[in-house]
């Protein structure tokens, strides 16, 4: 049973301004003071910035969607709340409980949660609120600086979420779900990793000493040594392979040789902004972080390639296929993933842009032209398509929970909501 399945209490933001003062009272010692004592009450939309709520109890209330951020809840208890999609910018958790509370998609960039309590924790059925699986849950959620120095979450899920030069040292991660995460620059110095699953997890910048003393297997994580080949190993220096290239675009295969750099990991090179990649090979390669603003892709295969963190705002990506490929946390902001119409006449072809089984967890396609595109088992979870096109574009079997459609052309797209896949929701 889920929180967003009660109909809870839903208090207005003059109640909550109210209960504030009173509990700013309570912690000057004024008369007439009272603790801030909140439980199953649905606060979604609402504001606390800046308020100070040290030690007050919030209990299963519905927390998503709201401003909190430089919100002071030091030793403050947020058991089994759903902050979900919240600013929590420079929010304070010193000390907080926030057992099986429920952080998906929200900004904590610079909050503070030293010595939290992020174990596994809920209520049952009786008490009305639980939240998913029980385990405190920051899938997707922006932890960049954030400071976790000496927390207790063991078995927390920080899949896909960033935690760039978070402050992890001491921390109890045994047995977290870090699949995907973003470490890059974090210090995790006398952390504990035992049984964490960190597979493709971004460790690089990182010192993992420690850990690798300890027997931690860094070998299915990103670090700083290359995954696949390196730009070195290409048998010539790439900026001439991108001439041949370019000739081999201008001459319709006459001169010039087609770019491949299947399995090459071009992290090295940074940037390829603006760069003309028209039809390249890239099956399996490693863009990840890199510099791809405008970028010219049209009809490009870069299938099970990594883009996670990558620029593609206003790239042109029209009839390319990335299928099975991880664009998670990715912008492409006013990308074009249209389609392109190849040959003339009766040898034309339809090549609409592919997606079919990618990762697009988080990913910002605000704007975007996805006319005509194939979703088919695709990974949307959180995902901004807001003002995008998504004319005759097929989600057959995608997962599309909490994705944003906000303004979005679905005129003849195909969505497939079953029952275990859930239905989008827009947020307000």
């Amino acid at each position: 049973m889920s929180q967003e399945n009660q109909d809870l209490e839903k208090i207005t933001q003059d109640q909550l301004d109210a209960l504030v003062n009173l509990h700013n009272r309570f912690l000057e010692g004024r008369i007439g003071g009272r603790k801030a004592l909140l439980d199953n009450v649905d606060l979604r939309g609402l504001s606390l910035k800046g308020k100070n709520l040290s030690q007050a109890s919030f209990s299963g209330c519905l927390m998503g969607y709201m401003n909190l951020s430089f919100t002071n809840f030091k030793e403050a208890s947020l058991y089994a709340c759903d902050l979900s999609n919240s600013n929590l910018f420079k929010t304070i958790f010193i000390r907080s409980d926030l057992r099986g509370a429920r952080i998906e998609n929200a900004n904590l960039e610079g909050a503070n949660l030293e010595s939290a309590d992020l174990r596994i924790g809920g209520i049952a059925k009786e008490g009305v609120y639980t939240t998913s699986g029980n385990t405190v849950n920051f899938r997707g959620a922006n932890l960049s600086g954030a400071k976790l120095t000496g927390s207790m979450a063991s078995n927390a899920d920080f899949s896909d979420a960033v935690l760039a030069g978070a402050n992890m040292n001491k921390a109890d991660l045994r047995g977290a779900t870090l699949e995907g995460a973003n470490l890059s620059n974090a210090h995790i110095g006398g952390a504990k990793l035992d049984g964490a699953n960190i597979k493709s997890a971004i460790f690089t910048g990182v010192d993992k000493s420690d850990l690798q003393d300890l027997g931690i297997d860094f070998s299915s994580s990103i670090t700083d040594y290359n995954v696949g080949r390196s730009v070195s190993d290409l048998p010539e220096p790439l900026p001439k392979m991108l001439e041949y290239h370019r000739d081999w675009l201008k001459t319709r295969g006459e001169r010039g040789k087609q770019l491949d750099l299947t399995t090459i990991d071009l992290r090295i090179l940074g940037s390829l902004k603006m760069e003309q990649l028209t039809a390249i090979k890239a099956y399996n390669a490693m863009f990840f972080g890199m510099n791809l603003y405008k970028v010219q892709m049209q009809s490009a295969v870069l299938n099970g390639s990594d883009f996670r963190d990558c620029d593609l705002e206003e790239a042109d990506l029209r009839g390319s296929s990335f299928k099975d490929a991880n664009l998670s946390n990715s912008n492409l902001r006013n990308a074009d993933c249209g389609a392109l119409v190849l040959g003339a006449g009766g040898t034309s072809r339809f090549n609409p842009c592919n997606f079919e089984g990618a990762k697009l967890r988080y990913a910002d396609f605000s704007g975007a032209v996805l006319k005509n595109a194939n979703f088919k088992n695709a990974d949307l979870s959180f995902a901004n398509l807001s003002s995008c096109d998504l004319r005759g574009a097929d989600f057959s079997g995608a997962k599309i929970g909490e994705t944003n459609l906000d303004n979005t052309k679905t005129e003849g797209a195909i969505f497939d909501h079953s029952k275990d896949r859930p239905v989008f929701r827009i947020p307000k």
